[in-house]
């Protein structure tokens, strides 16, 4: 990811999320919400230390951190620094978990944007086009869910964290024409159109992109 980014800096943009939070206010603040097994900390320790993580005493913990610390290489750790909260272009607005009610991505709370669940937000969100993961769309609203390994797709919202784990893909979808681009835990790949259940204030985001393709042509 970080070659991606240093290759086409104006075409792969990664945003920070929760999680790239917790590791920085553990190794920063000594915040003890990374170290949960939950938040797949162990694993992560694992990867970069070959030791596992055992935390025992508050001698553990300290030792634990300051190695994670040392292990990680530095210029990663400066990449997950620089990592802008949110992105915006001509079709949408894209954050990490969702925004504070009736406020621009500029103007929300850093909480909000990476840890928010807010069912408001998921079905009455009227904006600028918002995509969102955070939180996998088989726990979002059952109206907007499109299918089994779906998306969501409601008014103006766009949840695209479909839980990837052995059964469900990692999701990507491109913007305005609404590709689906999914990949499985076993290799697998799927492509799918959407063209039903897309909003009347998503297909308006279509609309005014192939005006725009027109008059630049």
């Amino acid at each position: 990811m970080l070659s991606l980014c240093r290759a086409h800096p104006e075409k792969v943009i990664c945003l920070r999320g929760n999680h790239e939070q917790m590791l920085l206010d553990f190794i920063d603040e000594a915040s003890l919400i990374w170290i949960s097994t939950a938040t797949g900390s162990d694993q992560t320790f694992m990867q970069y230390t070959e030791l596992p993580l055992r935390l025992r005493t508050d001698s553990d913990f300290d030792s634990a951190r300051e190695l994670i610390a040392e292990k990680i290489p530095a210029h990663q750790i400066d990449f997950l620094r620089q990592l802008p909260l949110y992105h915006e272009d001509d079709h949408a607005l894209y954050v990490h978990a969702g925004l504070e009610k009736g406020k621009h991505p500029g103007e929300s709370s850093s909480h909000a944007l990476l840890w928010t669940r807010d069912e408001d937000f998921y079905k009455s969100y009227y904006g600028k086009p918002c995509v969102f993961g955070h939180t996998p769309t088989p726990f979002l609203p059952l109206r907007g869910r499109l299918g089994r390994h779906g998306i969501y797709l409601f008014n103006s919202a766009i949840g695209i964290d479909t839980g990837y784990n052995l059964q469900s893909p990692l999701t990507c979808l491109s913007l305005p024409d609404f590709t689906l681009y999914q990949t499985f835990a076993d290799g697998d790949t799927a492509t799918h159109q959407i063209t039903s259940f897309i909003p009347e204030t998503l297909k308006e985001m279509q609309r005014k992109a192939a005006v725009k393709a027109e008059l630049n042509d």
